[in-house]
């Protein structure tokens, strides 16, 4: 063995975390759903309700500079991104879903703030309602547990 495992292998606990959620309001019905189940997890996970913002943006496009402004602040333990990119018959979906993943990435590096990536990328409306109570759940499990894990390590 090289060393200590540093992963979490505990119940996950979000009491005393804040964290920050930016929703992409494109594609509403499926960023809502992403949003109920991220919320209802963070909940389940003791994060407090008080603790919690969501702030909503045009599209995916959007979502990685409110989530700078968020890191800014640094008052967020971890923030959460949510969106719903559907391939079209055009270039548009490569340019939104890599620029918007790109950027997520980068504030997250840039701001040492751990940022779950639910922002979905399908081909179809079926696949994107297929994940979208999984991916919110998901997306609210990574953000404590990184949040938890940064703390550990800082």
């Amino acid at each position: 063995m090289f060393g200590a495992d540093k992963g979490t292998t505990s119940p996950l606990d979000g009491s005393g975390l804040r964290i920050g959620i930016v929703q992409a309001r494109f594609n509403a019905a499926i960023t809502d759903a992403l949003a109920t189940a991220a919320l209802a997890e963070l909940h389940r996970l003791d994060v407090p309700a008080d603790q919690i913002t969501l702030v909503k943006v045009p599209g995916a496009l959007e979502v990685p500079v409110a989530l700078q402004a968020m890191a800014e602040s640094d008052t967020y333990d971890a923030l959460i991104a949510l969106g719903c990119i559907i391939r079209g018959e055009t270039y548009h979906f490569e340019l939104v879903a890599n620029e918007s993943g790109a950027g997520v990435t980068r504030v997250s590096l840039d701001y040492q703030v751990p940022i779950a990536n639910a922002i979905l990328t399908t081909e179809n409306l079926e696949q994107a309602i297929a994940r979208q109570t999984e991916k919110g759940t998901d997306a609210a499990q990574v953000a404590v547990e990184m949040a938890n894990l940064l703390e550990d390590l800082g």
